[in-house]
């Protein structure tokens, strides 16, 4: 079972390369999630089985300043749908005949009985003043996993920094490399802005709305990816913009590959997206999101890519691009034959059974 959560569209597209591996290794994944995510990996995977899970319903707040505050507000419904979770997947286990489990950020997607992965970047989760007592909480979560899978690299340079780094604690750590379901390819440059837009409401159309307003006077090509996963594609066109509710990987990569520049969200599925491609982008942080202000700083000070605050942005800052080196892909070989040996085990085990 391959378990992404459910909070923007970055956990379920980085565990595309995942699912295309265990694929590529005789495994047949079943796909658990909900919401948005649930429903892209249905569209990329139509030909696997998928389980709804109970949402964790996650939303940010209008205000970045009060996140913190809404988190911990919704913690009650969060943790009651962990507990839901957990007594399904016991449920599922045992009907599908599951060998194992890597779950991406699903606190409650694990059973003692067999293999259990837990896939994240943020070893460290960064909260302002109670970052020591979110990491160690979340670290405490992930010792129930059998292994943690990073998608990073071990050594600097990194991509995650300090997120993606920690004395180990008692957590026994696998790092991947960067995860990307893109390929570089050489081609010609006829776009040239991409506006690639995801995450959770209300920020994502926050965002949406006030780079409409802020781009209709950009001097170039636009197109601009609204990060909204509908039954059907949607293409609308406005002078030199053309908008499409969602993309799907193929042509998704292909229209990354034709863009000159990116702008975006600092998520880190996306950074690891526009690393592996190698382009140079601009980020706009989730507001009061640590994580990300945390990943865009050290972008901006590593002079790799500038970004500014979501209130800040004008359409005159995309300039500052070209003066900055953009993104680079970190070349990292993965055995993957080794790394799902975890799982192998106990495959045997059932079969023989």
């Amino acid at each position: 079972m391959v378990a992404p959560l459910n909070w923007g569209l970055g956990h379920a597209t980085r565990c595309i390369p995942i699912i295309n591996k265990l694929l590529e290794n005789n495994f047949v994944p079943i796909l658990a999630s909900d919401g948005i995510s649930l429903y892209l990996l249905r569209k990329e995977f139509p030909e696997l089985k998928t389980i709804e899970l109970p949402s964790y319903n996650i939303r940010y707040s209008k205000k970045g300043n009060s996140l913190k505050v809404k988190l911990l507000k919704d913690s009650p419904k969060m943790l009651k749908a962990i507990k839901a979770e957990k007594k399904l997947i016991k449920k599922l286990v045992e009907e599908h005949k599951i060998h194992g489990i890597i779950s991406d950020n699903r606190f409650g997607v694990y059973n003692k009985n067999i293999p259990s992965v837990f896939l994240t970047h943020q070893l460290n989760v960064l909260s302002g003043n109670t970052t020591w007592f979110s990491s160690k909480l979340h670290q405490q979560i992930i010792k129930k996993f059998d292994e943690c899978w990073v998608p990073d690299v071990q050594l600097e340079p990194s991509l995650s920094g300090q997120l993606g780094h920690t004395n180990r604690n008692g957590i026994k750590l696998k790092y991947l490399g960067p995860l990307s379901r893109f390929n570089k390819v050489e081609c010609t440059i006829t776009i040239d802005l991409l506006v690639l837009l995801s995450g959770p409401e209300p920020q994502r159309a926050i965002l949406e709305k006030k780079l409409l307003i802020e781009l209709s006077n950009f001097k170039g090509s636009i197109i601009f990816v609204n990060g909204v996963i509908e039954d059907v594609q949607t293409k609308i066109k406005h002078g030199n913009m053309t908008i499409f509710n969602f993309m799907k990987s193929v042509e998704l990569e292909k229209t990354i590959n034709s863009s000159h520049m990116v702008l975006s969200r600092s998520g880190y599925t996306t950074i690891m997206d526009l690393a592996k491609l190698e382009k140079k982008a601009f980020f706009i942080p989730t507001p009061g999101q640590y994580e990300q202000e945390y990943l865009a700083n050290r972008l901006e000070e590593l002079k790799l890519v500038p970004s500014c605050n979501q209130d800040d942005f004008k359409i005159e800052m995309l300039d500052k691009v070209q003066s900055y080196y953009g993104l680079n892909a970190l070349n990292y070989d993965l055995d993957h034959k080794n790394l799902f040996g975890l799982f192998q085990s106990e495959r045997k085990l059932t079969a023989n059974s």
